[in-house]
């Protein structure tokens, strides 16, 4: 009896020293980073430029007006989130 009970000790023993030695080593270390969206923007003419003859302190006066655009914005690329290299802690 006293031999199979050492046979057992001795026997996990040996299995569970190899488990105690994989201990793994640091290679690299990563931060979550979140990347915002980004965006193009493209100019629509809403109003085109134009001249206007107004009344202006009894004189007429010829008065110039600058197109008008609107800008309109699409998403070129949804934000997300990158791994980047960093420091170990």
């Amino acid at each position: 009896m006293k031999t199979i009970l050492m046979g057992t000790i001795v026997a996990m023993a040996v299995v569970a020293t190899p488990a105690l030695a994989w201990e793994g080593q640091k290679v690299a270390c990563y931060d979550k980073v979140w990347v915002p969206a980004t965006y193009s923007a493209k100019k629509h003419l809403q109003y085109p430029a134009k001249t206007k003859w107004e009344h202006n302190n009894g004189q007429m006066v010829e008065m110039y007006y600058p197109p008008v655009y609107m800008e309109k914005r699409y998403v070129k690329t949804e934000g997300h989130y990158v791994l980047r290299k960093a420091a170990c802690r």
